[in-house]
């Protein structure tokens, strides 16, 4: 009788432990698909054309490298900003991603950025973005099956003309 209690007690533990790691194992895996969308906030200018090549986001605070970088398959191509006004939004990317904290948000710019001013088509000049990305500071817990991010990139904030007559790109973006 004794041996059948000892073994039921056995049994009983076994499961037990069983069942706490699969509950571990289970929460460990969570998953959420993210996805950065692009929107725009109206501007007098008639396109504002941004070549957007790919999108990566940061899950740790570490700065001095690439730690905690993911880049996310991206729908690259070049965005007319002022389509993407009053409620109209795209897709850029969209990654299934560990339940995590988004730390950061960069976009990778490619060379084909142009402004369209009262018809006369001009290179749009984007000081320091080619070459570190336009980021974004962010803490945004993934928690929900699907999780988005909206970007409204304000041309009209974002768009100055310079004194020699170059339009240059210093980029407001909000998240939200």
């Amino acid at each position: 009788m004794k041996t059948l209690k000892f073994i039921a007690l056995g049994l009983t533990l076994m499961a037990g432990t069983a069942i706490v790691f699969i509950s571990c194992k289970k929460d460990s895996e969570s998953t959420s698909t993210l996805q950065i969308r692009l929107t725009d906030a109206p501007t007098a200018f008639d396109e504002v054309n941004v070549d957007i090549r790919e999108i990566n986001v940061k899950f740790s605070d570490d700065t001095s490298g690439t730690n905690g970088w993911v880049s996310m398959p991206t729908n690259a191509g070049v965005y007319n900003l002022l389509g993407l006004q009053n409620g109209v939004d795209t897709l850029l990317a969209s990654l299934v991603l560990p339940q995590q904290t988004v730390k950061e948000i960069r976009l990778v710019l490619g060379p084909n950025n142009t402004i369209k001013d009262n018809g006369t088509v001009y290179p749009l000049v984007i000081p320091s973005g080619a070459q570190s990305g336009l980021k974004i500071k962010i803490s945004k817990k993934l928690a929900a099956t699907l999780e988005t991010v909206l970007i409204d990139f304000d041309a009209a904030l974002s768009v100055k003309k310079e004194g020699n007559g170059d339009y240059k790109l210093r980029p407001v973006l909000k998240i939200k």
